[in-house]
C-alpha cells in the first residue's frame, strides 16, 4: 500500500490538522515507511501462536461482575430540589 500527498492532505483535513505543503510531502515519505514495515509484519507466520496480553506470562486479575446501585443514590439526589424514594421529581411538561 502506498500513500500519496493527496491522501495525507485528506487525512489531515478529516483530523482537523493544519498541514503545510512541505509537511505533507515529508509525512508522505514517513507514512510510506511505516506502512512498509506493517506489510513486513503481515508476512510473518503466526498460525498456532496464542495472543498475549503481556510479554511475561501472568493470570489476568478479574473482579466478580455484580450489578449494584453503587450505594450512592442518596448522594446523587442530595442536591435535587425535589426527590422521592431516591428519584428526581420534575414538573409535568406534557398534558
Amino acid at each position: 500500500m502506498s500513500v500519496d500527498i493527496q491522501t495525507v492532505k485528506r487525512v489531515a483535513r478529516l483530523a482537523r490538522i493544519a498541514v503545510s505543503e512541505e509537511d505533507a510531502a515529508r509525512m508522505t515519505g514517513e507514512l510510506n515507511t511505516i506502512l512498509g514495515f506493517v506489510e513486513q509484519l503481515n508476512e510473518v507466520d503466526v498460525s498456532g501462536i496464542e495472543p498475549m496480553t503481556s510479554v511475561t506470562p501472568m493470570a489476568m486479575r478479574k473482579r466478580e461482575d455484580i450489578v449494584t446501585d453503587g450505594n450512592k443514590a442518596a448522594d446523587i439526589v442530595a442536591n435535587a430540589p425535589a426527590t422521592e424514594e431516591n428519584f428526581f421529581l420534575v414538573p409535568k411538561v406534557v398534558e
